[in-house]
């Protein structure tokens, strides 16, 4: 595989790998014969990201040389983002960019060609691998949004940098509402501060949701999206389902397809939110942080048929590989932040490689916080008298 960039869009590449990058820590490279898939998805496998560069992005490609077969490889993400680590650097210095795949040595070369001569080569290590797939199709989702990646964008600047989740739903007069999502604890008497965005049906682009459907879905990997699709100035389609749901992101261009599949929180009780009510409801059920769920939490979640289809070997190696999902919680311990199948269910412990307990919980179950207990009564004296005090 060689593929050469040039211009400008060596800086839109290095965006989609720092977007990328707020998901996984390896990279799918996958050259197809309709162009070069860059892929990743999260060790919890709550979220999948893909992006699809067709061939006339790059000035000159060739997915495989004549009579060998197709490569793939996944390789370490901190390791490509390295090079792309400066987007200032990329647009002002470098001219063309020229990336192959060696298989004999194993070895993937990136060469960034600099003004005044000036070339840097970058020789990354890779592992064989079988492509990871995804399986969704956000044509069957009920609700759709469309609007301009720059009016999201806005939208979600003034949310707190450290906040995990955020409630999107329809309110009263089709307003599309963003909401800061905060686990309400009952044991707590100190409130969080919410914060809540309002954007008219004038807006967007397409609107197709009934009013009073919210979503809560997690703000970081929402932002590396917007953040890249602003950049190139497109447009961001969001599809989604009811709640516990993955819901779908997509963005699309003449040289380029994108595709954020983000895992959403269940809805388990029979309340829900009225976004256009004045008194503010959890859009999604709380699950104290010190109770333990009943088994079946998340037994009648349709996540579990979207579960990531992990290095699976495809049968058409030259067609093109669609992206494909699958987001599967299975019955869940609060304490227990790892995935299991139905058979690892009763199996509490950690699996190597999955995010550690309060990233995870914070996906799932809202809150990262332990609850705040209020003491009752007057607070107790926690120093000693000092001496010559009665």
């Amino acid at each position: 595989m060689k593929c050469l960039v040039t211009g400008g869009n060596v800086k839109v590449l290095g965006k989609a790998v720092h977007s990328l990058s707020r998901i996984g820590d390896e990279l799918y490279l996958e050259p197809l014969e309709d162009g070069l898939s860059l892929r990743t998805v999260n060790s919890s496998r709550s979220a999948y990201a893909c992006f699809l560069f067709a061939p006339l992005f790059f000035q000159q490609y060739q997915a495989a040389t004549p009579g060998q077969d197709l490569l793939r490889c996944k390789i370490l993400m901190k390791s490509f983002l390295s090079v792309f680590r400066s987007l200032a650097m990329l647009e002002k210095t470098v001219e063309k960019c020229c990336i192959s795949l060696n298989g004999r040595s194993s070895r993937l070369v990136v060469q960034l060609h600099c003004k005044f001569g000036v070339r840097k080569t970058h020789n990354l290590s890779f592992q064989d691998c079988e492509s990871l797939q995804a399986v969704f199709d956000p044509a069957s989702c009920p609700h759709m949004l469309r609007a301009p990646a720059r009016v999201l964008g806005e939208a979600v600047l003034p949310f707190p940098p450290a906040l995990a989740e955020v409630t999107l739903g329809i309110g009263r007069g089709r307003r599309v509402i963003l909401r800061s999502y905060h686990e309400e604890e009952a044991d707590s008497t100190a409130k969080a501060m919410v914060t809540e965005m309002c954007l008219g049906e004038e807006d967007f682009q397409q609107l197709q949701a009934q009013e009073g459907v919210a979503i809560t879905f997690c703000l970081k990997e929402f932002r590396g999206l917007l953040s890249f699709a602003e950049s190139a100035n497109l447009n961001l389609s969001i599809h989604f389902d009811a709640p516990g749901r993955p819901a779908i992101f997509t963005i699309k261009d003449s040289l380029l397809d994108g595709h954020f599949v983000l895992a959403t929180l269940s809805d388990t009780d029979s309340h829900s939110q009225d976004l256009g009510s004045p008194e503010r409801h959890q859009p999604v059920p709380q699950l104290q942080a010190h109770s333990i769920p009943h088994p079946d939490d998340f037994a009648n979640d349709d996540i579990d048929s979207y579960m990531i289809a992990m290095e699976t070997t495809i049968g058409n190696e030259g067609s093109r590989v669609l992206p494909s999902i699958s987001l599967s919680p299975g019955p869940q311990h609060p304490e227990s932040p790892s995935l299991h199948s139905e058979e690892d269910e009763a199996e509490p412990s950690t699996v190597p490689g999955t995010p550690p307990p309060k990233k995870f919980r914070s996906l799932f179950f809202g809150s990262i916080l332990a609850p705040v207990r209020s003491p009752q009564g007057p607070s107790p004296v926690l120093a000693e008298d000092s001496e010559g005090e009665g």
